[in-house]
């Protein structure tokens, strides 16, 4: 028996040597590939020496002695840092993800194939103009450059996810770059998906003047009645199977919830304490570890700029120079159209237009699948734009047999010049400038806010299109694409965009909510981004005379709920107070505890209070019910509470409180029915899922931020390393965004919100902060992988000072490129 045991624990030792051994060897490999800071590189097709100064929070500052070599120094940052996510973007926009990640992702390449964006960007790059060319050439060489020293020093194949799926790695191009605009585009989009639910639930219900209820339009002017879809496009079945979005976290694309979105705002000088003018930008997106900001500071020759990078893009999207302050939010301009192309019966391969029917144009392309045999798709294009399949975004349900359905989008353009349009505003001095610079920019449309020493002003920016007045469903649902009135017309005119320059008031702001009023074709959309946030923001806004960069910050982190200060009172209007005593452990007791709670509650969305999770869960079950018997399985696509709705059916505005009553019950059940059942859905919710004793729940722990790697995200033990997670405060509807998941489990999941900050006073422009949600690095082993994301929890900033000297003082490092010799 001692020998036996003896051996048992020489296997044990030698089992432990071997893992040590094995995971020693793991990290040396992958550790190889974290990049050296102090550094000295020779590279080809560089003009002179390149500094990468990095910053005690290891962000670039470079500085070269032209533009060049400035862009080319950018490429090489990148690639150092966020490697792995540049060439995953760029296989995402390509279609040929499933190269590496095999069937999982054959489904986003297939629409990917169908959207033919990256052929449209490398058409693109033959319109630029020859600056643009030449910054696109010079950041394409700094991007090749870290690849060949990656190859030329065994440097771990650039990345550890390189070592884990054996990714081959093709040269960097211009036209990587331009597809990630366009990719950026892609995400931004929501109106695809908001026409095809609206047609669906148009379909669903039997009383058209409800679906103003559960779809309404932002407060203003009404609109002239629309027809039923089922007129717009008969034939169509009134319910269909419900295909949801595929879940995978590489996939693009967003439910309309789930697309852009963002805050800005600015003063101008006589509404600043400074007597500078002030910008604060913070712009939405999808989190993911890392994030898909990158802080940089570029020293050009028309003077330095500092602010917020993509990977893969050469240009500050959102930032400052010592004279111009930019930020971005998402304008929800109406950039998108769905149509329904009727096939010619005796040749499919035709489909039918104004003029008659005509044949689409055909290209084969094939999806090279790991794994598994390749797949061949035929993809085909109308005049109104590409084919796609029924699949996506449920389009089978709202087309007919015998029909096809297409979308047109501002962004399927083979002249894209919106990096051009960005570079341009990087240079620009003033805002004159810079609105000038914009004229040129396509797409994803934004709201541009713009500062200079003087001036403040926001102007829409990309292309809008021009639909003629005739329009079938002015663009809110699919058409028929062979009637010439629902085809567009071409562009608005750039002049025509929304613009506002130096008002009155001194303050300007969007938080994606409705800019203008104007009439159809006209309009820039009927759906926007926000009701709710704006109600807040301008109450901050007018209750200073004037403002600071820190009573901006305060404003971006502010995280009182518009929302649930309006519809509580009115929801809980008949339950407050009113219960009978009643016995501890009973469901009227612990509804009467929650509503002793909300009660008392100021509607601050704190990550350490109990009363944001019971009024999220009870709103939640509130909408579900009043809904679920109308729209059946189509009720699970409204997965994020639609306060407008529920204020029209609680105000009984229009009749909306018909929704109250159970269609299926023989009772008539009103409101404050509803209100009540919900409240106890609610709480049975929370008992199952976070306990019983409500004074000790946390909102934060419901509502993490979810910063997680697209690929290695669910990998047991490895995600553990690779994710981020965080308590976060705020919520749907507050300044300081943070938009839950919406589905179960953890529907409060925080997974899209403000991945960069910035606050800019032109006072004193060396004072301005920015932050991002993770850290510069994607190398999970780095320590700037991380090092940002408890001072964005924190609500706390770093400084975005253009002092050469300040950068220098606590580096963390200084890489310096030198032309190779011949």
């Amino acid at each position: 028996m001692a020998v036996v045991f003896k051996w048992l624990m020489r296997l044990a030792s030698l089992l432990i040597v071997l893992t040590v051994v094995a995971l020693v060897g793991i990290y040396w490999l992958a550790s190889r590939s974290l990049p050296e800071y102090d550094d000295t590189v020779a590279v080809p097709n560089l003009r002179a020496e390149v500094e990468i100064v990095r910053d005690n929070a290891n962000v670039p500052h470079i500085f070269g002695q032209n533009d060049q070599d400035v862009f080319y120094g950018l490429g090489f940052a990148h690639a150092q840092d966020r490697l792995w996510q540049m060439i995953t973007m760029r296989r995402t926009v390509q279609g040929r993800l499933s190269e590496v990640f095999g069937s999982a992702t054959i489904e986003i390449d297939r629409l990917l194939r169908r959207l033919d964006l990256y052929p449209l960007a490398v058409r693109s790059v033959e319109t630029l103009d020859p600056k643009t060319r030449a910054a696109l050439d010079a950041y394409a060489a700094g991007v090749n450059a870290r690849l060949d020293q990656i190859n030329n020093e065994a440097l771990g194949r650039g990345a550890p996810e390189m070592l884990i799926f054996d990714v081959p790695v093709a040269p960097w191009r211009p036209a990587d770059s331009l597809a990630m605009a366009k990719l950026m585009a892609l995400q931004l989009s929501g109106h695809l998906d908001a026409e095809v639910k609206r047609a669906r639930v148009s379909l669903a219900l039997p009383d058209q003047e409800r679906l103003m209820d559960i779809l309404p339009d932002a407060p203003g002017n009404g609109i002239a009645a629309l027809p039923e879809y089922a007129a717009l496009v008969p034939g169509v079945p009134q319910f269909a199977e419900n295909i949801p979005l595929d879940p995978n976290p590489l996939s693009p694309f967003k439910p309309f919830d789930l697309a852009g979105a963002s805050n800005a705002w600015a003063a101008a000088r006589d509404r600043s304490a400074s007597g500078g003018t002030l910008i604060a930008n913070d712009p939405h997106l999808g989190f993911t570890a890392p994030s898909i900001w990158y802080l940089a500071r570029l020293e050009l020759q028309s003077g330095g700029v500092i602010g917020g990078t993509i990977p893969g893009l050469p240009v500050v999207l959102t930032g400052r120079s010592a004279a111009l302050g930019w930020g971005i939010t998402s304008s929800y301009a109406d950039d998108q159209d769905v149509y329904v192309e009727e096939l010619n019966p005796e040749n499919p391969e035709e489909y039918r237009t104004p003029d008659g029917f005509k044949p689409f144009v055909k290209r084969a392309s094939i999806i090279t699948v790991k794994d598994a045999d390749p797949i061949t798709l035929t993809l085909r294009w109308t005049d109104n734009g590409p084919v796609l399949p029924g699949s996506h975004y449920n389009l089978a349900a709202i087309t007919p047999p015998g029909h096809v359905a297409t979308v047109n989008w501002t962004a399927l353009s083979p002249a894209d010049t919106s990096v051009a349009a960005a570079m341009a505003l990087m240079e620009a001095k003033s805002v004159e400038a810079g609105l000038a610079a914009a004229a040129d920019y396509l797409a994803p449309s934004q709201n541009l806010t713009l500062v200079d020493a003087e001036t403040i002003a926001m102007k829409t920016i990309g292309a809008l299109p021009a639909r003629d007045p005739a329009h079938q469903s002015q663009g809110r649902m699919p058409t028929v694409g062979w009637n010439a009135a629902n085809r567009w017309q071409g562009r608005l005119p750039y002049a025509s965009n929304p613009e506002f320059v130096a008002p009155l008031g001194g303050i300007l702001g969007n938080t994606n909510n409705k800019t203008v009023d104007r009439p159809f074709p006209n309009h820039v959309s009927f759906l926007w981004g926000d009701t709710q946030r704006i109600q807040r923001w301008r109450n901050l806004m007018q209750r200073r005379q004037v403002h600071t960069r820190d009573s901006f910050i305060e404003a971006q982190l502010d995280t009182v709920s518009f929302t649930a200060r309006s519809l509580l009172p009115l929801i809980g209007a008949e339950l407050w107070f009113t219960g009978e005593a009643t016995a501890e452990g009973t469901a009227e007791r612990q509804r009467e505890r929650a509503l002793i709670l909300l009660a008392g509650w100021s509607g601050e969305m704190n990550e350490h209070l109990p009363e944001p999770l019971i009024y999220a869960a009870w709103l939640r079950a509130l909408q579900d019910r009043l809904i679920q018997d109308e729209l059946g399985p189509l009720a699970q696509e409204f997965d994020h509470v639609e306060p407008l709705f529920i204020e029209r059916v609680f105000r009984n505005v229009d009749g909306a409180a018909v929704w109250c009553d159970v269609l299926q019950s023989a009772p008539v059940e009103t409101c404050p029915d509803m209100a009540r059942l919900a409240l106890d859905d609610a709480l049975i919710w929370i008992n199952e899922t976070w306990g019983s004793q409500l004074e000790s729940l946390r909102w934060g722990d419901a509502h993490q931020a979810t910063h997680d790697h697209p690929t290695l995200g669910e990998v047991p033990i490895l995600r553990y390393f690779v994710n981020i997670r965080q308590s976060t405060s705020g919520g749907d509807n507050t300044l300081l965004r943070g938009r839950t998941k919406g589905t179960s489990p953890d529907p409060f999941f925080n997974v899209h919100g403000a991945g960069y900050r910035g606050v800019y006073d032109f006072a004193d422009p060396d004072s301005s902060v920015f932050i991002t949600s993770t850290g510069q690095s994607g190398h999970f082993l780095s320590r700037y992988y991380d090092n940002l994301a408890q001072l964005w929890r924190r609500g706390e900033y770093i400084p975005m000072s253009l002092d050469e000297d300040l950068a220098r003082a606590a580096s963390v490092g200084v890489t310096k490129l030198i032309p190779a010799q011949p």
